[in-house]
């Protein structure tokens, strides 16, 4: 699929170049609207690069109109590592139709993590991307979380890769003999 067009003289400049696009580009779906997306350039072979998701986020504005008044906002910040060995933060934002107390903000957090760990440890970077930005995890953490207090919205507000195995990034020496080559 073809996500942006860089124009480059060289290949190898390609490398470590990150493309911005919303989720609605790609899935052609209205509500994805307002979830942006960065992918990471790491390989680059015949006028084509090879990418990985660096990040996703909600828009500001859209995080913006789910806050509310007499509510509360529960948020979970956790670094997990995946099955295939790459290192990610997610950003988990929970929304209640009333204020909780404090206890109740623990064992949200608590389901938060329980839910994203056990998902990285169970799956690879892609499937676990993939369930991150089309709300997948976002739903199993409410279908458990309101058990312990009634919720508005629950989704992940926020991706970061912070880690990649060094067998998946080309360098551009790499980049360079494979373009010679072909």
């Amino acid at each position: 699929m073809v996500v942006a067009s860089i124009p480059c003289d060289d290949p190898g400049k390609l490398l470590g170049r990150v493309v911005e696009t919303t989720l609605y580009e790609i899935t052609n779906d209205f509500a994805h609207q307002s979830i942006k997306l960065y992918f990471l350039v790491v390989n680059s072979k015949d006028h084509r690069a090879d990418t990985v998701l660096k990040s996703h986020e909600y828009a500001t504005d859209y995080l913006r109109s789910l806050v509310r008044r007499g509510s509360t906002r529960v948020d979970g910040i956790l670094n997990v590592k995946t099955k295939d060995q790459y290192v990610t933060r997610m950003s988990v934002v929970a929304f209640t139709r009333d204020r909780i107390n404090a206890s109740q903000e623990h064992g949200i957090r608590q389901v938060m993590r329980q839910i994203v760990d056990d998902r990285a440890a169970a799956l690879n970077y892609g499937q676990l991307a993939h369930e991150a930005v089309l709300g997948k995890l976002g739903s199993d953490i409410y279908n458990l979380a309101k058990k312990i207090a009634p919720l508005r919205h629950v989704g992940l507000r926020k991706s970061k890769l912070l880690s990649i195995p060094s067998a998946v990034v080309a360098t551009p020496a790499q980049v360079v003999e494979q373009t010679e080559a072909a």
